[in-house]
């Protein structure tokens, strides 16, 4: 079966889940550095705003559109097939992107791009859970969170870095030709060192109806909420109550389907696992949070502030810094904590980033980089608390021939509260900015006030569950020692 574990020596599987870190740096990386290199882009290509702004949201719909159906087909086809399908088409997509000739090319070729990355990033979550078990999977989580966090950190350096040296009219190619080396590597290394597929599982086929279905509602979803991160003044809001509608039908028929056929696209009884259950809706809230704070802090450093590119990338630095740094630490101490590491890390962030909303809203010293850089530090170490930690919670009842479908869902969660919080805090930004008539203290504040108030929403939803686990254990009698009879470890403390 395609999602059985091999068996791999230690440094042997380290390795390998170097390959999938090195592959998911350049999906992530693909985000920040575009968002950067959009000025360069209209330059080059003389692109519409429209098709400007699609070059960033066709990624990340195609991305979310694919993340479940790939996940379920690394379980049943073999998560190293899929893993280096996705990794050849995410490098060749790369240079089709950097060879454009018009906006439209570029916005096509970022739909096949967002695609292929979607195919490739369910796969890693799912070899993680493959290749480690225990103590060691929270080590691999927390090395994936670090992951994360210097991806967002490094894009908008290197990206502002080639289009300084390449210029303003071409640097924006170099954003993508940089994938060609780093992918032709990343692959030849997944042949070598990944571990080998057991065959297909039997009688796997896609639920197609299922994929329709779930596609059609994500995109009916995310789409009014694209269009209004871009400040558009009419979005039809309709689309969101037909996505609902949509994802609805999708849960009825995958309980139908699994009923009928056994092999749904995503087993509905993964959410009967309250780690799984909690952890993703820690997900979808703390990504909204954290995805509109880099939005407003991008936006604040360079029109606000007038800093360029390079600048602006380097004066957030300091959350993606914190945050690779902790969570590299934090993955090693999830088994010890559970899900209080997650309570302490989302205080932390919440706390600083209500420091660095009052420092933006009241300080009118300069520099401005120097003021905040101490309380970013501290927000990006809460956060590396969370990311890593909570993803080894949410999977630790997983059985690893569905990591694959889980990490799908999981993602897309985390997509669709992306797109949420970027809508909810561009719309706080974009309205204290036109209400204050370009007042970028009162408008970034109000946007950072908005970000941790999602990140708010999620501490009060880990809390939560560290006070009922609690409340569990005084009711449900100790276990006998030796864990239970499938001889697996004993569950994650919560």
């Amino acid at each position: 079966m395609g999602g059985e574990p091999v068996p791999e020596s230690e440094s042997r599987r380290w390795r390998a889940f170097a390959v999938c870190l090195m592959a998911g740096f350049m999906t992530l990386l693909d985000v920040s550095v575009v968002n950067v290199a959009l000025p360069s882009v209209q330059a080059g290509l003389r692109t519409s705003p429209a098709q400007l702004s699609w070059v960033v949201a066709g990624y990340t719909l195609a991305f979310g559109l694919v993340l479940v159906p790939a996940g379920r087909l690394g379980d049943g086809l073999g998560r190293r097939r899929v893993f280096l399908l996705g990794l050849a088409a995410f490098t060749v997509v790369s240079a089709v992107c950097g060879l454009s000739v018009s906006g439209g090319w570029l916005v096509g070729a970022r739909l096949g791009q967002g695609a292929a990355g979607g195919l490739l990033t369910p796969q890693i979550v799912g070899l993680m859970q493959q290749l480690f078990q225990g103590r060691e999977r929270g080590t691999a989580a927390g090395f994936y969170g670090a992951m994360v966090a210097a991806a967002t950190a490094v894009g908008p350096l290197i990206g502002g870095l080639l289009i300084q040296l390449a210029g303003s009219a071409d640097g924006w190619r170099w954003v993508f030709f940089v994938n060609l080396p780093l992918g032709a590597v990343t692959f030849v290394l997944g042949v070598r060192l990944l571990p080998r597929d057991r065959g297909r599982e039997r009688g796997t086929r896609l639920d197609l109806v299922g994929v329709v279905l779930l596609g059609a509602g994500i995109t009916a979803v995310i789409l009014p909420l694209i269009r209004a991160e871009g400040a558009q003044r009419s979005v039809p809001w309709s689309p969101v109550g037909l996505g609902v509608v949509l994802l609805a039908c999708f849960v009825a028929w995958e309980r139908h389907y699994g009923r009928g056929h056994g092999s749904p696209l995503v087993d509905l009884r993964l959410l009967h696992h309250r780690p799984y259950a909690i952890g993703s809706v820690i997900g979808v809230v703390y990504f909204a949070g954290y995805t509109g704070l880099v939005f407003v802090l991008s936006l604040y450093f360079q029109q606000g502030l007038g800093y360029s590119a390079l600048a602006a990338g380097a004066a957030g630095a300091p959350f993606s810094i914190g945050s690779s740094v902790s969570a590299a630490l934090g993955g090693r101490a999830t088994y010890r904590f559970g899900r209080s590491l997650v309570v302490a890390g989302t205080l932390t962030v919440v706390l600083a980033l209500v420091t660095v909303g009052l420092l933006i809203r009241l300080y009118d010293g300069t520099p401005m980089w120097a003021v905040l850089a101490g309380p970013l530090l501290i927000a990006g170490a809460g956060s590396g608390l969370v990311i890593g930690p909570n993803l080894t919670l949410a999977l630790q009842d997983v059985p690893p021939v569905q990591g694959g479908t889980a990490a799908g869902v999981l993602q897309t969660g985390q997509r669709l509260g992306s797109a949420f919080g970027l809508a909810v805090v561009a719309s706080s930004f974009l309205g204290a900015l036109a209400a204050s008539h370009r007042d970028f203290s009162l408008a970034a504040g109000r946007g950072v006030f908005t970000s941790a108030a999602f990140v708010g929403v999620a501490l009060a939803a880990a809390v939560a569950d560290v006070l009922g686990s609690a409340y569990r254990r005084r009711r449900t009698p100790p276990r006998r020692p030796g864990g239970d009879r499938s001889g697996r470890s004993r569950p994650i403390r919560r």
